[in-house]
């Protein structure tokens, strides 16, 4: 017989990169939903796209609150956001991005935030590649998100001035 499920808690960042404005307090009402408490983050102007907004909210929670955030919004038009999950003592970090065009991108991340691949997805990569299918360079841009940075880069400015937060870093 299993004991009582044990809960992680954790903690991560939800960064709204770009919303219209009658969509933020739907925003609001889904990840209070998730998170089970009202959240009222302060929403600023994004320069990157004329008559959108942007936030960023700190939040905690169980382990898996990342995933279940990134569920809720996924699929509003017009958004473009990153939610972020630190790892704990039994679980992964995560990093869900999303845009309209794209779609979702998830990945699992270490203890400072590198992207950790599976070495069945590395194995796949290598194998389209031989298959002459794509190049591997291609194949690993797609594993480390590279699609959905280069299509966040621009959002991902706080203001006029500001520099760009880099959520991951290539060393």
């Amino acid at each position: 017989m299993l004991g009582p499920e044990v809960r992680s808690a954790t903690r991560g960042v939800l960064y709204v990169h770009s919303a219209p404005s009658a969509l933020c307090p739907h925003i609001e009402w889904a990840v209070g939903g998730v998170l089970g408490s009202e959240v009222n983050p302060s929403w600023i102007p994004q320069p990157a796209q004329s008559g959108a907004y942007r936030t960023e909210l700190s939040w905690s929670g169980d382990a898996g609150s990342a995933a279940a955030i990134a569920s809720a919004l996924r699929g509003w038009n017009h958004l473009r956001f990153e939610v972020t999950e630190d790892p704990t003592a039994a679980t992964e970090g995560q990093r869900y991005s999303y845009t309209p065009d794209l779609g979702v991108f998830h990945a699992v991340t270490g203890l400072h935030g590198d992207i950790m691949i599976p070495e069945d997805r590395l194995k796949a990569a290598v194998v389209k590649a031989a298959l002459g299918d794509t190049t591997l360079l291609t194949e690993i841009d797609k594993l480390l998100g590279k699609p959905w940075d280069d299509e966040l880069e621009t959002f991902r400015h706080a203001g006029e001035g500001a520099p760009v937060r880099w959520l991951h870093q290539v060393v």
